[in-house]
């Protein structure tokens, strides 16, 4: 049974952090006043800049001069950036080629114009730091989508964990968790990297940035500081959604959303609405997905709605885990990956733990935003980081990040990272078609991602 709950928010008008503290609500009178104010806002308002939104590895088509019409499935595994076909009516991937990074791949994203992709690469990742990080272009050879070197390397003064564009494809975005950050990088005509934008003022990076992503109307940044748990004799480090002013490639700091602080508030990842003014964001450490509104490149400081995103909610954490979301193109549905890396011990040697959830939440959205939890399918491997639909949202691949061995009868078994298919149906639901095994070897499966060739 989903558990949801909801509070008509104000809309923030002055930056600063959110005030610490439980939510107040307005007397009775007046929040059944503010929802009617809600309704009536939210009802048939389309954001500035959402038609034909050009965010390349969610589900949306890209604008611009360049005409796309196939699609291409890229998977990061360590070094390598593979190219595969979708077949959306066979449900069906099929490998085409692959290139090499200079280092391990950690995120993904195309050019909302022009046939190039940008890569971030590390020898760092989880629970380490690493001494090499890159920034990369690709030209993408219309229609085959083959990868070609498009510039030089850029050298980055820390491990990369997302990149994105902004939504004119003039500025490449890149987020960092340790230290927490964001550098803006210009792009040339030809989308090839261009030098780092020096910031007037450096931007506040908050405590382990996870995400950054323009707003639909380009004019605001926002860094997802995932923050972290208490734990080893440390405090918890407060979460925080960073708003910045966004013009020219300058970063101003606009509004830092925390509720309650920041404490008990971990958000990993956002996605837009595709017509409504609103900002869905996955808490990683809550397990719980928050709706916020989104008005004048300010977001409420508080969220409208949340939901929790497990089938049994408080069973299993730490163990349990939020992660990536996607919201789907008709405006209709939320889909959330819950990861688990629950690990236990057999004959000495280390298992991972069944019983917990890796698979993908499906959440049904009203009229105004308002989620439930309407599906939850596992995905049949260990920690699904990444998850994709092809632009006609028929079918969704959902890959996990690396096998594990586990119980086997008197036993054990290894079970592989994979990629798993689906098909999405109309009503948004998911049906397990087929599961592709990988071979990560001493690597992470730790990137995929959909788009248009």
């Amino acid at each position: 049974m989903s558990m949801v709950s909801g509070r008509v928010g104000t809309w923030a008008s002055s930056g600063g952090s959110a005030a610490a503290g439980p939510p107040r609500l307005a007397p009775r009178r007046a929040r059944r006043k503010g929802r009617a104010s809600l309704r009536a806002g939210l009802a048939g308002l389309i954001l500035p800049g959402t038609e034909g939104r050009n965010d390349p590895f969610s589900n949306r088509p890209a604008t611009g001069p360049v005409r796309m019409s196939r699609t291409r499935f890229y998977q990061g595994v360590g070094p390598v950036l593979t190219v595969w076909e979708p077949d959306p009516a066979a449900l069906s991937l099929t490998r085409l080629s692959e290139a090499r990074l200079a280092a391990n791949v950690q995120y993904v994203w195309r050019h909302p114009a022009r046939h190039v992709l940008y890569a971030a690469s590390s020898n760092g990742g989880p629970r380490r730091t690493g001494d090499r990080h890159f920034l990369q272009a690709f030209r993408i050879a219309p229609g085959s989508g083959a990868l070609t070197a498009h510039g030089g390397t850029i050298g980055l003064r820390a491990r990369p964990i997302h990149l994105s564009i902004d939504r004119a494809g003039g500025f490449a975005l890149v987020a960092y968790n340790e230290p927490s950050g964001v550098t803006v990088h210009r792009l040339g005509g030809d989308g090839a990297l261009g030098e780092e934008v020096r910031q007037t003022v450096p931007p506040d990076g908050g405590i382990y940035g996870h995400q950054v992503l323009a707003t639909p109307d380009n004019d605001a940044v926002i860094l997802v500081a995932r923050g972290n748990e208490a734990g080893a004799g440390k405090p918890e480090d407060p979460g925080a959604l960073k708003v910045f002013g966004f013009r020219d490639g300058q970063l101003t700091l606009r509004q830092t959303v925390a509720p309650r602080g920041g404490y008990g508030f971990g958000p990993r990842h956002i996605d837009f609405h595709p017509t409504l003014p609103l900002v869905f964001v996955s808490l990683e450490r809550q397990n719980r997905l928050a709706v916020f509104g989104l008005r004048d490149g300010r977001l409420t400081p508080e969220p409208l709605f949340t939901a929790e995103t497990l089938r049994r909610p408080g069973a299993h954490p730490p163990q349990q885990l939020a992660g990536g979301l996607h919201v789907h193109p008709n405006g209709r549905h939320v889909y959330v990956a819950n990861r688990s890396d629950a690990m236990g011990e057999f004959e000495g040697r280390p298992i991972g733990l069944e019983g917990f959830e890796n698979g993908i939440a499906v959440f049904d959205l009203d009229a105004e935003g308002r989620p439930s939890l309407a599906q939850s399918l596992e995905v049949g491997s260990f920690h699904p980081r990444t998850f994709s639909l092809d632009p006609s949202a028929r079918m969704m691949v959902a890959a996990t990040i690396a096998g594990r061995r586990v119980r086997d009868g008197a036993g054990t078994a290894m079970r592989p990272a994979s990629l798993a298919i689906f098909l999405v149906g109309e009503d948004g639901r998911l049906a397990f078609s087929s599961s592709i095994p990988v071979e990560t070897g001493e690597s992470m499966q730790f990137w995929t991602g959909m788009s248009a060739a």
